[in-house]
């Protein structure tokens, strides 16, 4: 019983001597116990804003530590532990040391004491680091080691093909990279400058001579011709002939018509020519290419490649028959795309003649039957005729100025895929559908004039609603304005060439004559 007495009077003894220095440590601020340490930092007597102070500054001691990441071998990135985002990651030890002997209860508080007086507690810093901070390091300093595979290609030089081998080409994925570098800056970093390897990923060129020297056969070619075509015209087709010419395309590749002759630019060689916009034939940039893309859309249908996007004209087209016509424009998001179905590569050729006209050639495996024919056909359902003519009278136009418009007819056509074997029709398929807006004859009369006779006159014709009145009024007005042109620059050469025989006489009445 004494013993038990004598336990319980020592235990209370500890109890009120811990309470006590409790009660006395809460009225400062608490200090770390004696033998506590993070890794070879004493944090006996510190406060704990003291406490991680001094481990902060630890780690911080850190930061100019040389880091490489390694692309190859020989490319490499040279950081160091700050610049990839070193911070401390495991504070919540300071908070556990400074509750050591104090936390619990007083059992555990009186043994954890006891424990310091035999053993110091050490604690052991975990250092952490930012992942995005890396990432945008490896996008921003790795993009330069990233080469991207250059796949073999084909040209057709005088009537034969030359073959480009491919290059390999390697890629750091920044996502993967950060992943790798920081798993093992948090693993196995131990605060020495260390080398860590980039996750890199070798790409394969597509191609090689051996696949690219089957490229021999003529899958589809077809040809428009564009001798209507004025000089602007003209050199718009000719331009985004040049563009597609040339074009290796690799089985399951898409080629997009928009994205190779794009932009419409002054600099990619277009000039100003006449495009559909809103039933109307105005003057764009690059107008006539949609000439191009038909004639490759031909190609494409007699080399029974696969069609993914094609757009009829808003109105009928001359230079192929209704519903074999591919549209591009920017404004609308129109495409011409299709999909190199075979297994082998397609080379496609573009020729713009002196004579002006346009074939594309597309070069392939032939693995079609010899004795098999495909032949489209354009199938008409529908014709409107616009009866009407529309003559807009402009103010910003002088008197005399008349721009016509021809009518078009509207339309709806479907075409046909037809296949014949040894002559014979074996399946008959719908291509598409297509339907164009019907436009009627329109004209664009100037009235700007100071006689008000020659406008009433003019407003008169318009009022007619006949183009070939106004044609006439506006006709005559042209006339009598550039005859009078005429005149007055014949009146002014002669009163200018009146004046300097003036002057020369002038000049010569006033030499001096020769001595004797």
């Amino acid at each position: 019983m004494n013993r038990i007495w004598k336990s319980l009077t020592a235990a209370a003894a500890i109890w009120i001597a811990v309470f006590s220095w409790s009660m006395t440590a809460q009225a400062e601020e608490e200090r770390i116990e004696s033998g506590i340490y993070v890794n070879d930092i004493n944090l006996s007597g510190m406060t704990v804003s003291e406490a991680k102070k001094a481990v902060q500054d630890y780690v911080d001691s850190f930061g100019d530590t040389q880091i490489i990441l390694h692309a190859t071998q020989e490319e490499t990135i040279e950081t160091t532990a700050s610049a990839l985002g070193l911070k401390w990651g495991n504070q919540e030890i300071i908070d556990e040391a400074a509750g050591l002997g104090k936390d619990g209860n007083i059992v555990q508080c009186y043994k954890a004491l006891k424990d310091l007086e035999y053993a110091n507690k050490v604690y052991e810093v975990e250092f952490d680091f930012d992942k995005n901070t890396i990432r945008t390091l490896v996008e921003e300093e790795g993009a330069q080691y990233s080469v991207e595979a250059v796949d073999a290609v084909l040209t057709r030089v005088d009537g034969a093909f030359q073959i480009t081998e491919g290059q390999e080409g390697i890629v750091v994925d920044a996502s993967a990279s950060a992943d790798a570098v920081y798993d093992y800056l948090v693993s196995n970093w131990n605060g020495t400058a260390c080398d860590v390897d980039l996750v890199v990923t070798v790409q394969e060129p597509r191609g090689n001579a051996e696949d690219l020297s089957k490229v021999t056969d003529v899958l589809g070619t077809f040809t428009t011709s564009y001798t209507t075509s004025g000089s602007s015209r003209s050199a718009n087709v000719a331009n985004g002939c040049n563009l597609i010419n040339g074009c290796t395309l690799y089985p399951g590749e898409e080629f997009s018509t928009y994205a190779v002759v794009s932009p419409f630019t002054s600099d990619n060689g277009y000039y100003m020519a006449g495009s559909y916009l809103n039933g109307q034939v105005v003057d764009s940039l690059g107008g006539g290419i949609c000439q191009v893309s038909t004639t490759l859309y031909n190609a494409v249908l007699r080399a029974e490649l696969e069609v993914v996007e094609r757009y009829n004209h808003s109105m009928i087209v001359t230079y192929v028959d209704p519903s074999a016509d591919a549209a591009i424009a920017e404004s609308s998001g129109k495409d011409f795309k299709f999909v190199n179905n075979t297994e082998y590569p397609i080379y496609i050729e573009g020729i713009a003649t002196p004579e002006k006209q346009i074939t594309f050639t597309i070069y392939g495996v032939e693995t079609r039957e010899s004795n098999r024919e495909v032949i489209y056909e354009s199938v008409v359902l529908e014709r409107t005729v616009p009866e009407e003519e529309v003559i807009f009278a402009d103010p910003g136009q002088p008197l005399g100025y008349c721009s016509v418009q021809s009518a078009h007819v509207g339309c709806k056509a479907q075409l046909w895929k037809v296949v014949k074997v040894d002559g014979v029709e074996v399946s008959r398929d719908q291509v598409n559908s297509s339907t164009y807006n019907k436009s009627p004859r329109s004209a664009t009369v100037g009235v700007a004039t100071a006689d008000p006779e020659a406008y009433n006159a003019i407003m008169a014709a318009i009022g007619t609603n006949s183009i070939d009145q106004v044609k006439a009024v506006a006709g005559s007005y042209k006339a009598a304005a550039d005859a009078a042109a005429a005149q007055a620059a014949a009146d002014a050469a002669a009163a200018q060439a009146a004046a300097d025989a003036a002057a020369q006489a002038q000049a010569a009445a006033q030499t001096p004559p020769p001595a004797p």
